[in-house]
């Protein structure tokens, strides 16, 4: 074995690996999407064909005249005029309406739809409540969110928050009592906002004690590729005090049997979070997947149950987050929030701690003395790069050696000719006589993948990168097209990403100038495999955000620079040779894998010449 052939496996395990992730991601997404279209074909096929405009008129008549039946002592709740109060702090406005006493959407001021450049809106259709089911006479129920409220009253409260309060009255007009409260707290520069029901009489509103809440969410489409949005949009909660996760595409329910503090949407880089903050007792959450024509990402109904203590008044406190998919905003409120981010999760959790305590930290002090998120990229990667040096080191250190060695392997390939198992022996012998670790070459390579990993992870992450341009890229969280194709070409796309090509080119660079600097190949794979890796690079990186590939480029650069450098001025290719012929003078000891080593290769060169004889 010897130097470029165990780069070629370092490169070799990262690309199975890479190619295994999108393999699986993809195949999850499309078997889902499959059977969601087959279920939609054959409850479209069963349904009566009646004009639509009738269907609504009649949908609407029904309902009106069933939430006047089952509004009972809510009576003149049952019917009204919406309005809206709107409330603003430095990061967000939130419109309310007193149907339902309920946020009607959120705007986020520093944030812009990727599809018309306004303002990000979350919880932004009719499909959006938060509603509970109440009793209103005997034997008949209403749900919250389908009754109007009154006074939707905004005042100042304590350290420069703002009180959003509506109410809801049951009775005759004469004599109306104020059942249900509902109060909103929201705070200044803060993206989440409390939430508290007020009840009176909790006891005959609720049945045997709980409150059954129903939370339905539209998850609209934010960013210009839908399919990768899917991909990176996740159901998140928090039961028993564990947090656990599903993606979208590979489940379509969760039910909770234990305790929940939270429930929660990450749509790729914007959170929604329901929190009670006395704990959900159980629950189901079920969602669907939208066709992308839609521009629906995913649509949630979450049926939860929350206990109320009996007595005359009953306060439930729970709190709402709308914003970003922010670590650094997520992690403060110490909840688990920011283990919905995704810093490596599955089967790549292991880098998440390299992207907690190294990436995440170098990436905002940079960051935050420079403005240009393409430069910050490179200075990351140049850290990175220096932390890797002294691996690096050895690496370009051992293709020396094994350049030195480069007439006595062309000797013994000369003397052994076909007989691969002799020469594997014969090899492994001069490597052990030189001193020369054969497995120096693939340690940088092999250290490498955790890496490329912990920053696909953070890159796809990362609301940082979202809308920041860097030269021809318009956003660096997506890949950049400037060359489009106009039609769909297999494994490539409808574009061909600059930064990939940049990336490809450099990599194939560094595999020119490693063959160079390693002994000749007999095996035609090993001697072109270098050279074919490059161009996989092409159909693997040409949907990734330009971040990674811009990443990608940078990092090859530096490689070239540190080889050259390495290579001309720091290596000094005599004093190796001299230290080699040095190795051979001292007394050899085995290791007990060494020793193993040579009798399994002794064995099957004996089993080799057998075969022969017969």
């Amino acid at each position: 074995m010897n130097f470029d052939r165990n780069t070629i496996i370092g490169f070799g395990l990262l690309a199975v690996l890479f190619f295994f992730y999108f393999y699986y991601n993809n195949l999850q997404q499309g078997e889902h999407q499959k059977q969601l279209a087959r279920q939609d074909s054959i409850a479209n096929a069963l349904k009566p064909k009646l004009d639509s405009a009738t269907l609504r008129r009649d949908s609407l008549r029904a309902d009106s005249q069933r939430h006047a039946t089952s509004a009972g002592m809510f009576l003149s709740a049952a019917q009204g005029a919406e309005q809206l109060v709107t409330v603003e702090n430095e990061v967000f406005k939130i419109v309310f309406t007193n149907k339902g006493g309920q946020p009607k959407y959120v705007e986020l001021k520093k944030f812009k739809n990727a599809l018309d450049s306004q303002h990000v809106r979350l919880a932004a259709t009719d499909f959006n409540k938060i509603s509970y089911a109440i009793n209103t006479a005997a034997n008949q129920s209403a749900q919250t969110g389908d009754l109007y409220f009154g006074n939707g009253r905004v005042e100042s409260g304590p350290d420069g928050a703002q009180l959003v309060t509506f109410e809801l009255k049951g009775g005759d007009s004469a004599a109306s009592v104020n059942y249900i409260t509902h109060q909103f707290i929201i705070h200044p520069n803060d993206y989440k906002i409390d939430f508290n029901i007020n009840l009176s009489q909790p006891g005959s509103l609720l049945s045997q004690g709980t409150m059954n809440m129903v939370w339905q969410y539209d998850a609209a489409q934010q960013e210009s590729d839908i399919e990768f949005e899917k991909q990176n949009t996740q159901i998140g909660f928090m039961e028993n005090g564990n947090f656990d996760y599903h993606t979208i595409g590979r489940k379509d329910h969760i039910n909770f049997e234990k305790s929940v503090n939270w429930i929660g949407i990450r749509q790729r880089f914007f959170n929604t979070f329901l929190v009670a903050k006395d704990n959900f007792t159980g629950g189901k959450i079920s969602w669907t997947v939208p066709p992308d024509a839609s521009k629906e990402v995913v649509k949630s109904t979450a049926n939860m149950q929350l206990k109320v203590p009996a007595g005359n008044t009953a306060t439930i406190p729970m709190s709402i987050f709308y914003g970003p998919a922010d670590y650094n905003i997520l992690k403060k409120y110490d909840n688990g929030f920011s283990k919905l981010v995704n810093l490596g999760q599955g089967m790549y959790a292991f880098v998440r701690p390299l992207n907690q305590y190294v990436i995440v930290p170098v990436f905002d002090f940079f960051k935050s003395i420079v403005s240009n998120f393409g430069l910050v990229i490179a200075l990351l990667t140049l850290v990175i790069r220096l932390l890797i040096s002294p691996l690096t080191y050895k690496s370009y250190l051992s293709g020396a050696k094994m350049k030195a060695l480069r007439p006595e392997i062309a000797t013994l390939k000369e003397k052994f000719g076909a007989d691969q198992q002799a020469m594997s022996m014969e090899q492994m012998k001069l490597f052990r006589e030189a001193g020369v670790n054969p497995l120096g070459g693939c340690i940088p390579a092999l250290f490498q993948i955790p890496i490329f990993f912990a920053l696909y992870s953070f890159f796809n992450a990362s609301v940082d990168l979202r809308g920041a341009d860097f030269l021809w890229a318009s956003d660096l969280s997506a890949f950049d097209d400037p060359i489009k194709f106009g039609i769909h070409i297999p494994l490539l796309g409808s574009h061909l990403s600059l930064f990939t090509i940049t990336a490809t080119i450099t990599s194939l660079l560094i595999s020119i100038y490693s063959m160079s600097m390693s002994p000749d190949q007999s095996n035609p794979m090993m001697k072109y495999m270098p050279y074919i890796f490059p161009v996989f690079l092409l159909f693997i990186f040409n949907r990734l955000p330009s971040a990674l590939t811009w990443y990608y480029t940078v990092s090859n650069l530096i490689t070239l620079a540190l080889q050259f450098v390495i290579q001309t001025y720091i290596i000094d290719h005599d004093k190796i040779l001299a230290r080699i012929q040095e190795n051979r003078k001292k007394p050899k000891t085995k290791s007990k894998w060494q020793e193993r080593l040579e009798q399994m290769q002794e064995q099957q060169k004996q089993m080799q010449d057998q075969r022969k004889k017969k």
